[in-house]
């Protein structure tokens, strides 16, 4: 019977969005559709974007980060505190002054058609594979725990997800993504509360009680200050954090496209400061989940999973909670999933659009775009079942660094040096680095034991700045960089 509950549930909320997208699509054109006319309320972007950043990644790795990493996420969080603070500062001002509606354009401003092409081209692959890598994830917990007893495939439950999703997305794409995405961080939050407040009576605690005995627990540490050779020694984890929120937001169009529909730059800078604030106590709350999750598995005598992704599924769809925490759970997964796809198929189709076929005006290019990139959802989604091995989040950040790196790189030269760089040689440093990162990280682990975390990003953003220093001329006409 529960799968019918389920089914319901997912049908209803996607009537919820298909009602939202029917009120925002009214007189819509492509500038509703890629800038959201400019109208949209900041902090509602700024709510929004909670839930397209956690994803159903966050909703279910990192709960189970806790048994071999305690809390030591937040020195990560942490460190995206002062990323959005570089975003909303150095970044939006520059998008905002140039008045753009896809932000590698800056990148054809400042090098050349050549360096502009190459940066879209890293954006589309690393979305791609980030959003499919997330949107994987859902697939895979609705398929064990609902479709599978339907006998309905995976390859028609992939494709179904993303059918729903591109139907609430092709008419209005962004302005609809911004009433959505805050519907669905309302979803998810909701959820992660009520969760919280079941599993704590579960133990026999009060809210506040539960938190303050999982502060007080051996799981609780934040920082690692003596090991310098793990992967979680704080001075890592909080620079890349910092990176990571500057490529994964201030270099992404996805993110970036959000808080361009904003009215001025003021209120796009206070949506990134409200924003980066809230998401330190949110992950908190996620990781306590966690901790909380392994009392209650050792108080029912139950033996947990090896994959840390399992062990919130493995509770809220194995019965011992009653159906309504199923139904929770497949809201939060769902609002989770809808809110990062649907806003990096919108942002994929822009860049393609804009950026590739620099064509923004035409329609009838962008719905045949639109649906294409969904159609290529579905193959990496599928790929990513066969050849994912390791934690989700940690693949999400993993491709992150190989993928987001080069353009790092390319901002950062084009931002701080006066310099332009051979035109025909930026493709070859931009595909040279990822690779010789991967090099690197192989024989550092194999002949120096030393394992590269997630500062590979910022590693690979520094080959790439530096090849195009090396292959660049002193002359530069652009006139931001006098500014």
């Amino acid at each position: 019977m529960s799968r019918f509950y389920i089914m319901g549930t997912v049908l209803a909320y996607f009537g919820l969005l298909l009602l939202i997208s029917f009120f925002t699509g009214k007189k819509s054109d492509n500038e509703a559709f890629f800038r959201g006319n400019r109208q949209s309320p900041w902090y509602l972007v700024a709510f929004g974007m909670i839930g397209a950043s956690l994803s159903g990644v966050t909703f279910v790795s990192v709960p189970g980060m806790v048994r071999t990493a305690g809390f030591t996420y937040l020195q990560t969080c942490l460190g995206f505190f002062f990323g959005y603070l570089v975003v909303a500062y150095v970044l939006l001002p520059l998008y905002y002054k140039l008045n753009l509606t896809s932000i590698y354009t800056f990148l054809g401003m400042r090098f050349g058609k050549t360096s502009y092409r190459t940066g879209a081209s890293f954006f589309l692959l690393s979305k791609l594979l980030g959003a499919s890598a997330r949107l994987y994830l859902v697939c895979v917990i609705l398929q064990q725990y609902l479709f599978d007893r339907m006998h309905i495939p995976f390859v028609g439950t992939v494709a179904g997800v993303l059918l729903l999703i591109w139907l609430y997305t092709k008419r209005t794409g962004i302005r609809t993504i911004v009433w959505t995405d805050a519907l669905q961080t309302f979803a998810l939050l909701s959820v992660l509360f009520l969760l919280l407040g079941l599993v704590a009576d579960k133990l026999d605690y009060s809210f506040g009680e539960a938190l303050r005995k999982v502060w007080d627990s051996p799981y609780s540490r934040v920082f690692v200050w003596d090991d310098w050779m793990s992967r979680n020694h704080f001075v890592k984890q909080f620079f890349s954090g910092i990176f990571i929120v500057v490529v994964m937001t201030g270099l992404d169009q996805d993110m970036m496209q959000k808080n361009l529909t904003c009215r001025t730059l003021k209120e796009a800078q206070r949506n990134m400061c409200c924003y980066g604030i809230a998401f330190l106590p949110v992950n908190f709350l996620f990781l306590s989940l966690g901790v909380m999750l392994v009392w209650l598995a050792s108080s029912m005598s139950m033996e947990l999973p090896a994959a840390g992704d399992e062990i919130v599924p493995l509770f809220c769809t194995g019965g011992s909670m009653g159906t309504p925490v199923l139904l929770l759970f497949c809201i939060g997964v769902i609002a989770a999933a809808f809110s990062s796809a649907d806003s990096a198929l919108t942002a994929l189709t822009t860049t393609c659009c804009v950026d590739l076929f620099e064509e923004p005006e035409n329609v009838v290019l962008r719905k045949r775009v639109h649906a294409v990139i969904s159609c290529l959802f579905v193959v990496c989604i599928l790929l990513f079942r066969y050849f994912n091995n390791t934690s989700l989040i940690d693949a999400v950040y993993v491709i992150a660094s190989y993928t987001y790196g080069p353009l790092l790189g390319l901002f950062a030269f084009g931002l701080y040096t006066r310099r332009m760089p051979r035109e025909r040689y930026v493709p070859v440093v931009t595909l040279l680095s990822p690779i010789l990162c991967y090099v690197v990280s192989f024989c550092t682990k194999h002949y120096m034991g030393y394992s590269f975390g997630y500062e590979l990003l910022m590693f690979n953003g520094l080959l790439t700045f530096g090849g195009l220093w090396l292959l660049s001329v002193n002359k530069c006409s652009y006139e931001f960089v006098e500014d």
